[in-house]
């Protein structure tokens, strides 16, 4: 964890940005799979981490603002968890090194609500996203489970967005350990690919990365030569010349800060010219959304910026038409990019979405769009120093949506559909990278993975 001092300066600064009243965290608990003994993966809330630092189950805090205290409530391990789990540290000893002074058993934590409750304090809360803790509001505060989320505290949301979508130095250095981790697991991916092996081989190999080097994979991972399903999590393809896989992927440092990185690889090693073409048009768009990725820019023009040379390139191939802002205007260019330039990104891979996209990604200045396509963008506001971002544009030739805008007829002004039969079993490109906002120029994060069509066709013949 960080120091301390960290942690007391983070909660310091939310109590001024929220200013009264009495603000919850729940943290998260094990979950079972198939019976209680036989857990998940245990993954603690990551404001709760954010704010306290203790990856562990069973833990609870408050930050009283109004009486100048913070608690942390838990239970020590008892004579019997020992025996299955080994002796740990104390709750006053953890509570210690993330600077809270004060704790208390689990079970005081109803009290000490419920006395907030009758004197009339406000209880700031965050959405909740696991049935376990809405039930547990239920018994806490008497809201019912499945009207959580109507009480949550708007003030909390935003001060607690603001204060995470701009990253510290010792948090960018997390950030850079992921993507280390990232770069192994595309390199090996690279090297790994042959026709013949199913896609899961690799997927589990790569995995097998994250679990060796940190805390995991940061999201179920996407890798399929049927790239133009974009959350494809289906792994049991058999690869075979001339297709592509997108291998889109992350890991989790050892303080949970996730990296998220995609890649596009040719089965065979190297790729066809049809492939190539749509390959350096969809590295243009990453490159030049990228240098735009500048404090004071609005993301929503990084977006488009994407899009414009996506839909410039299709048009010198023969595949659109027509006048480029007014494609973009109408959303044409989402037959073929039909999500958004990219999201934020910290301790969680899209970060804070549990928050509500329109609270991390927009603002009163800049509203979500209702088009097909632009309306996947989930961060679209502007840019300040300290944020962190994906940029991953993205081709696919999807057949279903070809047929269905076919038969509409629709934007035909802009679109040869003539030309897409021979695209039909291409699949998709997509090309990613995790972005820091700077005051200066944009920077990658972590080690540069192989990303241009030469770098990419040698990572595959590496030894």
């Amino acid at each position: 964890m960080f120091s301390a001092e960290t942690y007391q300066q983070r909660r310091q600064k939310l109590s001024e940005l929220v200013k009264s009243g009495l603000i919850y965290f729940p943290g998260n608990n094990s979950t079972p799979k198939n019976y209680a003994a036989n857990e998940y993966n245990f993954r603690q809330d990551s404001s709760f981490l954010y704010y306290f630092g203790i990856d562990e189950p069973g833990l609870d805090a408050i930050v009283d603002i109004d009486n100048n205290r913070t608690i942390l409530f838990g239970d020590d391990r008892t004579v019997d968890d020992a025996v299955w789990m080994g002796f740990d540290d104390s709750l006053a000893e953890k509570a210690d090194l993330v600077g809270v002074d004060q704790t208390a058993p689990a079970k005081a934590l109803f009290s000490v609500l419920d006395g907030a409750v009758k004197s009339g304090q406000v209880i700031h809360f965050l959405p909740q996203y696991r049935a376990e803790s809405k039930l547990k509001f239920e018994e806490l505060l008497g809201i019912k489970a499945a009207a959580v989320n109507n009480y949550v505290s708007k003030t909390l949301i935003k001060s607690v967005v603001d204060m995470r979508n701009i990253k510290s130095s010792e948090e960018i250095a997390e950030m850079e350990k992921a993507v280390e981790i990232s770069y192994e697991m595309n390199t090996t991916a690279m090297k790994l690919m042959r026709a013949g092996l199913m896609e899961r081989e690799i997927a589990g190999t790569v995995e097998g990365i994250t679990l060796a080097k940190g805390q995991g994979v940061s999201f179920h991972m996407i890798f399929s030569v049927n790239g133009q399903i974009l959350h494809n999590h289906h792994h049991n393809n058999i690869m075979l010349d001339g297709k592509i896989a997108v291998l889109d992927s992350g890991a989790e440092s050892d303080l949970h800060y996730a990296s998220d990185i995609t890649r596009t690889i040719p089965v065979s090693g190297k790729f066809t010219q049809q492939q190539k073409d749509i390959y350096n048009l969809v590295l243009q768009a990453n490159i030049n959304s990228f240098n735009m990725t500048k404090a004071g820019t609005l993301y929503r023009d990084c977006h488009f910026e994407a899009c414009r040379t996506i839909t410039n390139g299709l048009k010198e191939l023969g595949i659109m038409k027509g006048d480029t802002e007014d494609a973009l205007a109408q959303g044409a260019h989402a037959l073929f990019m039909p999500h958004g330039l990219g999201h934020a990104i910290g301790l969680d891979v899209h970060d804070m979405e549990g928050l509500g996209e329109d609270f991390v990604g927009y603002d009163d200045k800049i509203k979500r769009s209702d088009i097909f396509g632009t309306a996947y963008l989930r961060f679209g506001k502007e840019l300040k120093t300290g944020m962190t971002v994906t940029n991953e544009p993205g081709i696919y030739f999807i057949p279903q949506l070809i047929d269905l805008w076919k038969a509409e007829n629709k934007f035909t002004d802009f679109i040869n559909y003539n030309a897409l039969d021979t695209y039909r079993d291409f699949g998709g490109i997509r090309l990613e990278d995790d972005v820091l906002v700077t005051d200066g120029e944009p920077e990658i994060i972590g080690k540069p993975i192989p990303k241009i069509v030469e770098e990419v066709e040698a990572a595959c013949s590496a030894v």
